[in-house]
């Protein structure tokens, strides 16, 4: 067993929070609030009809986005009510129930070979600090050769940027490229947001 999630302990410590979360976004969506920033992004960097793993998918609202433009998801959230609410506002994409840092989707019968991963909303911040790096290297895991991850997440949440850094090449991966938001602002050290687009070391 690997140590749980922030997360898991927040929904533990308040079972509503879930549901508040889930209503949070389709308050959200019928309001006409753009949210599929991050789906815009990973869809200019993969080919039509992509393999994308949605990596801490919440109820849903990146990788549907994603498989509305044709894109084959698979979605994992460690939290079965989100997963309830994606499989119940967004049908089509797979959607399974999953710790991040035991991620084995060949268990599941799906081939890990994916063309990107994504991992969106501050996901980053919520693990425990002590499966950061595993979680990592399980995304390495799953990519294709060409395949690359994105991951994006705020400053002030304890995780450093640097300290990510240091995970991301010791999980073999390696950061391509930096920015400061999901619509393609330059990073810099002010920066209070990271999307870093990581590939598999050479």
């Amino acid at each position: 067993m690997v140590e749980q999630s922030g997360w898991v302990d927040i929904t533990t410590e308040n079972p509503d929070h879930s549901t508040w979360y889930v209503e949070r976004f389709r308050s959200m969506a019928a309001s006409g609030d753009d949210l599929a920033g991050e789906a815009r992004l990973v869809d200019a960097m993969v080919p039509r009809a992509a393999r994308i793993l949605d990596a801490g998918c919440g109820p849903g609202r990146v990788g549907a986005a994603l498989a509305a433009l044709g894109h084959d998801v698979v979605g994992v959230d460690v939290d079965p009510v989100l997963i309830a609410a994606a499989e119940e506002d967004h049908p089509g994409p797979r959607w399974l129930v999953g710790d991040l840092a035991e991620l084995d989707l060949a268990s599941h019968g799906i081939e890990s070979d994916f063309d990107a991963i994504v991992c969106a909303g501050n996901v980053m911040t919520f693990l425990a600090p002590s499966t950061r790096v595993e979680v990592l290297t399980r995304f390495r895991r799953h990519l294709g050769d060409e395949g690359r991850a994105v991951v994006g997440f705020g400053s002030g949440r304890g995780y450093e940027f640097d300290d990510f850094t240091v995970d991301v090449n010791s999980a073999g991966l390696v950061a391509e490229l930096c920015l400061a938001s999901w619509d393609l602002r330059p990073f810099d050290e002010d920066a209070g947001f990271l999307v870093a687009v990581l590939t598999l070391q050479e």
